[in-house]
């Protein structure tokens, strides 16, 4: 499914959903961020997805980082919590989602990397070639708030 990432954009259309979605900063031993290119904008992203019915918070990153990446993970800590009406995704079957995430830290404990039906590549990020990245600016918050190790969760 195509999306368009609508941001403090006056012309976007008014969202009809919510759904609850999560994302993590997941490093290895070297510092490096693991980080998918998503199939549906192309831009690269942390691994995450939407919030299944059924399961807890921590279980959605859990199966969403494995799921896309192939990596393993355990959940260790709260990054924050994003909710920017500004914020709408559009996508092409007619649901306009307004974000509403929960970003987590998660430690790396096994699995190889590999891509997915979501993530046309994946891979580790030194954080000093960010910049060479195209990534989304509400994406790139979070992957700011998470290399910062604040001292308490952002939220919105």
């Amino acid at each position: 499914m195509a999306r368009i990432d609508h941001y403090n954009d006056p012309n976007a259309p008014t969202a009809n959903s919510i759904h609850p979605a999560v994302s993590a900063i997941v490093r290895d031993e070297a510092g490096h961020l693991l980080m998918i290119r998503r199939t549906d904008n192309n831009k690269y992203a942390l691994p995450g997805g939407g919030q299944d019915i059924g399961e807890t918070l921590s279980q959605a990153v859990i199966r969403e980082v494995e799921e896309e990446t192939g990596v393993q993970v355990e959940v260790t800590g709260l990054v924050g919590l994003y909710s920017n009406p500004s914020h709408v995704i559009e996508y092409d079957d007619g649901e306009v989602r307004q974000e509403f995430s929960i970003c987590f830290y998660a430690k790396y404990i096994g699995g190889e990397l590999r891509t997915s039906s979501e993530s046309r590549e994946v891979k580790w990020i030194a954080p000093a070639r960010l910049q060479e990245l195209e990534i989304h600016p509400s994406i790139r918050l979070r992957i700011e708030h998470g290399l910062a190790d604040r001292a308490q969760p952002y939220f919105t």
